[in-house]
């Protein structure tokens, strides 16, 4: 609902921009500027499919279950920019969040430099849109810097990109390193949940460039090697994940359907209503055949994604960081994830070890949340990550 004297809202209807193939990693080079109008104080953009839309701080959100995650609401004002149509094949689907003083689009001149930028990835069965609500409240707090919200293979609406080979955490890594190379991004932050935790980190592996140096990299609720299952009566990814496999969506008639099957198997209410958000509906709305349903997201390719997150060891990054790295892990003080005391210990010997001026490794606890972070205390996530930007700011003031 809006507020009361505002003019209604409009949801976030466009489809996320699908970016271009990148013809490499290779740095800038010179093109040709572009014009815009820039949003008027008090505002933030968000970048979708090719188009600069401008919230104004006061619009509220949509919550989404588990997470309780924000689809921004939007305010009919729009910037007067439109590329032309892309005629490549896209890499991934993602929303460009950014603060009331950034004045930049990757379609200006490829001279000027781009702001600094921050990665937000989610976990198996997400989507950017999870990281909607925190990405604004960031934007609010920090207006000279914007942030990437990006729907990983198999997942939102990067699950209609098609792609070739295996669905691993390499090769979703170097997606997202693909498309912040074709928007001449480089990254100063890089923030990843769960699974995303360690596409980030895999990001670190295989790339100099685009990536920034320093780079500060967020691991939420991962760690770099052994997946360990929960407790008995926890949701179990592989579990839920072949469930839903199995699933004959096309036959049920509602999304509460879907929500009382999996309560019925044992999985939780939050997380059965958290999976109905990626139904989407096949028959048209007021037709009248019975409804069908299907999932936004490539549930066989995130099988892959899966059993690629358990088997993949990334350690040797940790424990040899590269020179400007540093690197931070964050658990969640009830997380459902099991972390070993060898895991705490191997990230607290890094700590030790890495001295590198602008490197190194640190542990964060987040209190009072589970594995949901960013949903089971976003003020104490909040407060965490928050300095990190501040000093990238500082930093990039001395530059």
């Amino acid at each position: 609902m809006a507020a009361a004297g505002a003019p209604p809202p409009r949801a976030l209807s466009a489809e996320l921009r699908r970016a271009p193939l990148a013809a490499g990693l290779a740095p800038p080079r010179q093109g040709t500027r572009a014009r815009a109008s820039w949003p008027l104080p008090r505002q933030e953009t968000v970048c979708s499919r090719g188009r600069l839309i401008s919230t104004m701080s006061s619009s509220r959100s949509l919550a989404c279950s588990p997470c309780r995650c924000a689809q921004v609401a939007l305010a009919d004002a729009e910037i007067a920019y439109q590329p032309e149509a892309e005629k490549h094949a896209g890499v991934l689907a993602y929303e460009l969040v950014q603060g009331n003083l950034v004045q930049w689009n990757s379609f200006m001149d490829k001279s000027i430099p781009d702001p600094p930028t921050a990665v937000l990835l989610h976990g198996i069965l997400g989507s950017g849109k999870n990281w909607g609500s925190f990405a604004k409240r960031l934007a609010q707090e920090f207006p000279m810097w914007q942030f990437l919200l990006v729907d990983l293979r198999c997942h939102g609406d990067s699950a209609s990109i098609k792609k070739r080979g295996s669905h691993t955490v390499a090769s979703t890594a170097f997606d997202v390193l693909k498309l912040i190379g074709q928007l001449r991004l480089s990254p100063r932050v890089l923030v990843g949940h769960s699974f995303g935790g360690k596409v980030a980190l895999s990001m670190v592996d295989q790339a100099a460039k685009p990536l920034a140096r320093p780079v500060r990299v967020w691991v939420l609720d991962a760690t770099p090697g052994k997946v360990r299952s929960g407790l008995d009566g926890e949701d179990h990814p592989v579990e839920l994940i072949d469930f839903l496999r199995r699933m004959p969506v096309q036959q049920v008639n509602s999304k509460q359907e879907v929500v009382d099957a999996l309560v019925k198997a044992k999985f939780s209410v939050d997380v059965a209503r958290w999976v109905a958000t990626n139904l989407r509906r096949s028959s048209p709305s007021g037709s009248r055949s019975s409804p069908s349903y299907s999932w936004i997201f490539n549930l066989n390719g995130i099988s892959e994604m899966y059993k690629s997150y358990e088997d993949t060891n990334l350690w040797r990054i940790v424990e040899n960081v590269p020179r400007g790295v540093h690197i931070n892990f964050l658990k969640a003080e009830r997380s459902l994830h099991r972390w070993a005391l060898e895991d705490l210990q191997r990230i607290h010997t890094a700590e030790e070890v890495a001295a590198d001026e602008a490197g190194g490794v640190e542990m964060h606890v987040l209190e009072d949340a589970g594995h949901w972070v960013h949903a089971d205390n976003p003020d104490g996530l909040f407060r965490i990550l928050s300095s990190t930007f501040r000093i990238e700011t500082s930093l990039r003031g001395r530059e």
